[in-house]
């Protein structure tokens, strides 16, 4: 495997994905993004011109996918719309994104004989109570709560079923709740961060109890590497690093960091839907494949987070007014 198509590699996870495959193998990468709020160039520099190719480009159009697959040997989709509070206000876009993206990729794959990796998420497990000791599993239900979830699971089914029907090489992982360098800052920890940064208040949705299992995003990026080189084609696997923290902990640890007293925020109205808990049993993977997250001190990881954002901001700048102006208008 020589050549490989990122999909989304200007957005978060994928360009830290882009990052990793090009440091830690000889494998050359072909990003295809649509270069929508969430891509962003600047994730993309200093990697060698040789090693990577950036092709703008929409997965819901067939012709943008031809033309992106011809020459690779496998496709790792991370393109997604994403953001939870987006979905609820117009989850048309989700529907073209998540799944008819999806459908013209496995169909080039399918097509080429491609070896084709599926990023998907915790959320179309829906939600655990926060008193339940189970965890997520590759056989839990799905059961998605709001529209991005639940195109993310219609996603996951169209590649199960092309893996039964035609035999597509396909695998998919299900991770929970990244986070680290150039994640956009509507998400959580990145808004958080850069509201401090610029002078604003942090703000918490409710009560702040709802609980993440956060991984850093370097580790999901060795977990999909792994799995697409050793992962047993039509298997699922589960990544996570055993990091469940409620919200306003995490809150909290940000706070103190950047120098905050710890209940130094404003509560915000809560999202509709907003599911509980999640937590990832990672079991088969770090049992098939030896695969074990390296970056599990979280206050580590996340000091390492704030320390970039600090001192990026040429990267996040640009697109913080908007996204703040969005949230006023839902927040209020």
């Amino acid at each position: 495997m020589k050549n490989i198509l990122v999909t989304g590699g200007a957005g978060f996870i994928g360009s830290n994905f882009v990052h990793y495959v090009i440091e830690n193998s000889d494998v050359n990468v072909v990003v295809l993004d649509k270069m929508t709020y969430a891509g962003n160039l600047l994730s993309l520099k200093g990697l060698p011109s040789d090693r990577h190719k950036f092709i703008k480009g929409d997965i819901s159009s067939l012709e943008d996918v031809k033309l992106a697959v011809e020459g690779v040997d496998a496709i790792v989709h991370f393109a997604a719309e994403s953001h939870n509070d987006n979905s609820l206000v117009g989850p048309a876009t989700f529907l073209d994104t998540n799944i008819i993206g999806t459908f013209n990729l496995i169909e080039a794959a399918r097509a080429l004989d491609l070896r084709y990796h599926h990023i998907s998420t915790d959320e179309v497990f829906g939600d655990l109570e926060l008193d339940d000791p189970t965890k997520f599993n590759e056989k839990t239900p799905y059961n998605p709560s709001s529209p991005y979830s639940a195109t993310k699971a219609s996603s996951d089914l169209l590649v199960r079923a092309w893996v039964r029907s035609f035999g597509l090489k396909a695998t998919i992982s299900n991770c929970s709740n990244n986070y680290g360098p150039r994640q956009h800052v509507e998400k959580f920890i990145p808004r958080q961060i850069t509201n401090i940064l610029w002078g604003l208040p942090a703000k918490l949705y409710g009560d702040g109890k709802n609980v993440r299992d956060w991984i850093h995003v370097d580790d999901h990026s060795s977990a999909v590497f792994q799995i697409l080189m050793n992962g047993r084609i039509g298997e699922t696997y589960l990544i996570g690093a055993d990091g469940e923290k409620s919200n306003i902990e995490v809150l909290r640890f940000i706070l103190s960091g950047m120098g905050k007293e710890i209940d130094d925020f404003e509560h915000v109205r809560d999202r509709a839907g907003h599911d509980l808990r999640y937590a990832i049993d990672s079991k088969k993977i770090r049992d098939e494949i030896g695969w074990r997250p390296l970056l599990t001190d979280f206050s580590l990881g996340l000091a390492q987070t704030i320390e970039w954002y600090r001192n990026n901001p040429e990267w996040w700048a640009a697109s913080k007014a908007k996204t703040e102006q969005n949230y006023s208008e839902t927040e209020k």
